[in-house]
């Protein structure tokens, strides 16, 4: 019997342990392009990486430069508006944040992003949003309308001045 009881106990369990974690869900605000805030806990879109809210970029016909950062913080933005976002936690960052892949309207935040040229396929961690940057690359939108460096050597760059 005590057996028997275990087992159950060890089933409900297994069973109601996904259940309780769920999703984050709410109203997003936006910290940068490729991180939002949802009642207070800051959310890293895992697989992608954005241009840094202070990162610029060059327009290719003028030479002129043009805040990427900012562009691709208020893509998210307006793609977000005042709708649920819906995130499935997958771990923690080196800076504690969640890592996690997050859904508006049923689209994926991150291929969005990806696709819109706003942010780049984070291939360090994951492949999983390359088709969506060849697609961005080869249509010439967002940062790809630029001359750019990516994300993370600008990051790298600013780190070792």
């Amino acid at each position: 019997m005590l057996g028997r009881l275990l087992g159950v106990s060890a089933v409900l369990c297994a069973i109601w342990s996904p259940l309780a974690a769920g999703p984050i869900t709410g109203r997003a605000s936006v910290i940068d392009g490729d991180t939002i805030e949802i009642h207070g806990m800051r959310i890293r879109l895992e697989g992608i990486d954005a241009p840094e809210s202070r990162q610029t970029c060059t327009e290719r016909e003028t030479g002129e430069p043009i805040r990427c950062g900012q562009k691709a913080a208020f893509f998210l933005a307006d793609m977000l508006g005042e709708h649920t976002v819906a995130c499935i936690e997958n771990g923690r960052d080196r800076y504690r944040r969640i890592l996690a892949h997050c859904q508006v309207d049923g689209e994926d935040v991150g291929a969005a992003m990806v696709r819109a040229g706003w942010a780049l396929a984070f291939v360090r961690y994951s492949r999983e949003y390359e088709a969506q940057e060849v697609e961005a690359k080869a249509s010439g939108t967002g940062v790809w309308a630029t001359e750019f460096v990516a994300p993370w050597e600008w990051r790298a760059a600013r780190r070792a001045k």
